[in-house]
């Protein structure tokens, strides 16, 4: 099957970490023969401790050592495979880096044809006051499970996940229509249940603002060849989520298994190729059933 992307150029954002979802979605777009330009931003967690000489077992350790690294062990594989790949490290927090991001992409490979929205702020926040969480605002791994929200907490979360996103909707489109080629992708990558949940409140409401960036960018984009989509995932193994964890996920997850990086890579294919061409303004949820509404 041809699915259009041969040397289509695609801009991955949030693809520094090898065992996550935008290193997953950079390979699977370069298999297909898309030129990939991955964006990075190293930045770690809480202070989790000396590490011993052992490597790193799944949990939010290991997690926070692979969002540290830069994008050259991605780079590297998808080299290897034969594929076109640069990177870019950006902080998207400062809303300048958005057109630097597009001028770097296109100076190394090319015009953009294919943009993924992957990068995210994630910080496990709630209206409980610390008094009320009491131990559960302990550590877990070394790191804080759950901080009250404030101003901080609030604005990590919208300055990438919704700010950031929105910003590159904007000059992606900008650039789509000044070329004149009828042809565009958006994928955003959302989080299921972003309409609400306790105890990572800020983190389900900015992913729920880019579902609805994602709508109206939908409607006004269609009639210059650009479609919008979102991808909703599950809970999936980017390396945070521990055996204790992973034993309670699945109990709630139909198919009886955390997702995969290339679960989500692949619906990300899916809306970027010519199989999708008449597809615009979805929310597709890839979640092995966790959470589906029932009644």
């Amino acid at each position: 099957m041809d699915v259009g992307l041969k040397n289509k150029v695609a801009l991955v954002t949030g693809g520094n970490n090898p065992l996550g979802i935008g290193a997953a979605t950079a390979r699977a777009l370069s298999s297909c023969g898309a030129r990939v330009f991955i964006h990075y931003f190293r930045h770690g967690g809480p202070q989790l401790g000396e590490r011993s000489g052992e490597p790193r077992a799944a949990g939010l350790a290991l997690y926070y050592d692979q969002q540290m690294k830069t994008a050259d062990e991605v780079v590297a594989g998808i080299r290897k495979e034969g594929g076109e790949v640069e990177s870019w490290e950006a902080d998207l927090r400062e809303p300048e880096n958005v057109n630097l991001l597009f001028e770097q992409a296109e100076r190394m490979l090319g015009p953009v044809d294919v943009l993924v929205n992957n990068a995210a702020e994630y910080l496990a926040d709630t209206f409980l006051p610390g008094t009320v969480l009491g131990k559960e605002a302990t550590l877990w791994d070394g790191g804080p499970v759950v901080t009250t929200l404030d101003a901080e907490s609030h604005d990590r979360h919208f300055a990438v996940n919704s700010r950031a996103a929105a910003l590159l909707m904007a000059r992606f489109a900008w650039r789509i229509i000044e070329r004149g080629t009828k042809w565009g992708r958006i994928i955003n990558i959302s989080a299921d249940c972003a309409w609400g949940s306790p105890r990572e409140v800020s983190y389900r409401a900015s992913k729920y603002a880019l579902e609805s960036y994602s709508r109206s960018a939908a409607a006004e984009l269609g009639p210059y060849g650009i479609t919008v989509n979102v991808v909703s995932p599950g809970p999936v193994q980017s390396g945070y989520i521990s055996p204790e964890m992973e034993a309670v996920l699945v109990q709630d997850i139909p198919l009886r298994r955390v997702g995969r990086p290339n679960d989500i890579a692949n619906a990300v294919l899916f809306f970027a190729s010519e199989q999708a061409a008449w597809i615009t303004g979805h929310i597709l949820f890839v979640h092995g059933g966790h959470r589906m509404a029932l009644g």
